[in-house]
C-alpha cells in the first residue's frame, strides 16, 4: 500500500497552482485533444471518489460523437458558451459528458440494488449488510429525512458533485481545462438520455454536465474569491 508520509512545500504549491489555473472554460481549442491515458486518469479519479455510505450513486455518460452532442444543444445554454454565439463547450471540448444521479428506485434503503452492491462490490458479509441497512435506513428516514423521489435523487446528485470536483482537480493538476455545467433543461435532457442513449431514466437522472479540453484563450479576468476570513470560521 502506498502511503503519503511527507507533504512537501513543492506539492502544496502544485496543488494551489492547479486551483488557480482552473477556470470554467467556455470555449476550448477544438484542435487539441486530451491523450487517452490522461483522460483515463481523470476517469479513475472519478471512480475512486468517495460517496456517502460508499453507495456510488452515479454514472458517467461520455458523449464524444458530435452528432450526439448536438442533441443537447437546443436546451443546454450552459454548454453553448453561456449563449455568447460560439459553438461553446459542446462544439469545442475534447471530452464532453453527463453525470447521472441514482433515483429512489435504487437508493432507497433495503432496495435489491443496494443488497447486490453490498455483496458484489463492497464484499460485505450478511451481518454487516444488516448493519448497513439499519444505519442507512435511519439516515434516510430520521437523521436527514431524505425519503421522497426528489430528495433521494438530490442526495445522489451531491455525490455526483464530489466526483466531478475530483475529476476537475485531477485535470487541473495535468494542465487540462474543464467546465461544470448546470445550464440545461432537466426534463428534455432526461428524455434525450432515454431516447438516444438507452438510459433507464427511472433509475438515473441527469445531475450535471461537464467538458474537458484545452482553453482557446486565457481568461479575460483574474480569479476572484472571498477572503479566507470570510470563508472559514475557527472556534
Amino acid at each position: 500500500m502506498n502511503v503519503i508520509t511527507n507533504v512537501t512545500s513543492d506539492l502544496q504549491s502544485q496543488i494551489l497552482d492547479a486551483f488557480n489555473f482552473r477556470h470554467a472554460t467556455k470555449v476550448f481549442d477544438p484542435d487539441r485533444k486530451i491523450k487517452d491515458e490522461e483522460f483515463e486518469t481523470i476517469l479513475e479519479a472519478a471512480r475512486l471518489s468517495p460517496t456517502s455510505f460508499g453507495h456510488e450513486p452515479f454514472k458517467i455518460v461520455m458523449v464524444q460523437a458530435q452528432e450526439k452532442r448536438e442533441l443537447f444543444r437546443p436546451f443546454s445554454w450552459g454548454a453553448n458558451g453561456m449563449m455568447n454565439g460560439s459553438t461553446g463547450q459542446l462544439g469545442t471540448a475534447s471530452h464532453f459528458g453527463v453525470i447521472l444521479a441514482s433515483t429512489a428506485q435504487t437508493m432507497t434503503a433495503g432496495s435489491e440494488y443496494l443488497q447486490e452492491h453490498y455483496r458484489t462490490v463492497k464484499h460485505l458479509p450478511d451481518e454487516v449488510i444488516g448493519m448497513f441497512n439499519e444505519a442507512y435506513g435511519k439516515f434516510q428516514t430520521t437523521d436527514h429525512n431524505v425519503t421522497t423521489e426528489r430528495e433521494i435523487t438530490d442526495w445522489s446528485g451531491k455525490q455526483a458533485y464530489i466526483v466531478l470536483a475530483n475529476m476537475m482537480t485531477a485535470g487541473a493538476l495535468m494542465g487540462i481545462d474543464s467546465c461544470p455545467m448546470e445550464g440545461f433543461d432537466m426534463d428534455r435532457t432526461t428524455e434525450t438520455l432515454a431516447d438516444h442513449f438507452g438510459m433507464d431514466t427511472g433509475k438515473w437522472k441527469p445531475a450535471v454536465m461537464f467538458a474537458f479540453g484545452y482553453r482557446a484563450k486565457d481568461p479575460e479576468y483574474p480569479k476572484t474569491r472571498r477572503s479566507m476570513a470570510d470563508t472559514v470560521s475557527w472556534f
